[in-house]
């Protein structure tokens, strides 16, 4: 038995580690699923009775001719004589500038292969606009549908409280969707629908998630946008934070984008999780120090809420932690962590459970979790990739493309 000891002790030192480093990240998002499904939170305050402030709509494009009118049709009707629509055509080598003006947005067009991506065109767009700025700005991403109402709410809740606002950011599912598209957009609503609604039910602020957000003049031109980081909306979210501008969810408000197929999926799913993981790695120390040098509960919300990975990255760790333990347990090793790690599976799974009776259970069917295991196995490269060469540059999507000739 004692010749054994070694052994059990090595096995059951790295669980034990995992078993309670995965207690903060596992109890925030229980806390932050089972907060959600709270009654709806009324809406955040703006009086509907002050004249509505003057808004600048920034639409950055990309080779976005073929959805950009779309776009624009659900954004026209919107706004007033008042407000100004932009659409800053970024690199483009399509129609997308033609396509735009035809359907009567401003355009204003930027060539430079150097940099690239879409915090360099949002500052464009912003110069343009400094000579006369509005009150508000709104972004909204090329391919995406606006919700009726939304620039309204979002222009004046960002006005009245002079923070940033997050609309609500959903997918659509590809044309013929299969197992992994399915998941993949019942992942996005736990991002951004369940997660900011419990947030917002406990008072915290959001990040932003890339589309259908307003900022007050004054707090925006405080912060530089140049720059071309995978999660620019993430980091965005927590720059403002720290200078005391957390951004505020307005679920009431909508937009829509889509998710794409095949390689380019895959593409920008790796954007979207790599970019997570190492601003969690990068940024959670500084909330943290920030934190406490300021006094300010709300940056260590957001430290929190930044250490939990992406959920099907989660759910990985934890069953390959549980499954690890459980051996360790069979050569003899202790229950503890093991112990702690089924009822950390518990607050998990009644997480995942809320969120979707709450928000997603309408669009799917509670079968459709089953597969959640294929789904996770699918994305196992994705998590090793970012080990090896993290993707953290502008690459082509289907859209870049369009007008490239086959070698």
């Amino acid at each position: 038995m004692l010749a054994n000891q070694p052994l059990i002790s090595f096995i059951d030192i790295p669980f034990l580690v995992i078993a309670f480093a995965l207690i903060v990240p596992i109890t925030v998002l229980f806390i932050e699923c089972s907060a959600a499904i709270l009654p709806n939170a009324s809406e955040p305050w703006s009086d509907a009775r002050k004249p509505r402030p003057t808004v600048a709509v920034l639409v950055p494009a990309h080779n976005e001719a073929s959805d950009i009118s779309a776009t624009l049709e659900t954004l026209l009707p919107q706004l007033t004589e008042q407000d100004r629509l932009i659409v800053i055509a970024d690199n483009c080598t399509d129609d997308t500038a033609a396509v735009a003006r035809k359907s009567g947005a401003t355009v204003i067009e930027r060539q430079d292969h150097e940099r690239r991506g879409k915090g360099y065109a949002l500052d464009f767009g912003m110069s343009f606009i400094e000579p006369n700025p509005p009150d508000v700005v709104v972004v909204v991403d090329a391919d995406c549908i606006v919700t009726e109402g939304t620039i309204s709410r979002i222009s004046r809740l960002a006005y009245a409280r002079q923070r940033p606002v997050q609309s609500t950011y959903l997918m659509t599912q590809p044309d013929k969707p299969v197992v992994k598209d399915l998941i993949s957009t019942l992942a996005v609503k736990f991002k951004n629908t369940v997660r900011p609604s419990g947030l917002h039910r406990l008072g915290l602020p959001c990040l932003l998630t890339g589309s259908g957000m307003a900022f007050p003049w004054s707090v925006i031109r405080k912060i530089s946008l140049a720059g071309s980081k995978t999660v620019d909306d993430m980091q965005l979210a927590l720059d403002l934070a720290i200078i005391g501008h957390s951004p505020i969810y307005c679920q009431q408000a909508g937009v829509t984008g889509r998710l794409m197929k095949d390689a380019s999926a895959k593409s920008q799913r790796s954007r979207w999780e790599h970019g997570h993981i190492e601003t969690l790695l990068n940024q959670v120390p500084k909330l943290l120090k920030e934190s406490i040098r300021q006094r300010r509960f709300d940056l260590l919300a957001y430290a929190l809420d930044l250490c939990v990975p992406p959920l099907s990255l989660l759910v990985l760790i934890w069953v390959a932690a549980t499954g690890g333990s459980l051996l360790g347990v069979a050569l003899g090793g202790s229950w503890i962590s093991t112990i702690v790690l089924l009822i950390e599976g518990v607050l998990l799974l009644i997480a995942i459970v809320e969120g979707w009776a709450k928000f997603c259970r309408a669009d799917f069917p509670i079968l459709m979790l089953l597969a959640v295991p294929i789904y996770i196995l699918w994305k196992i490269p994705l998590y090793l990739a970012f080990l090896v060469e993290p993707q953290t540059k502008w690459i082509r999507t289907e859209r870049d493309a369009v007008d490239t000739p086959s070698s």
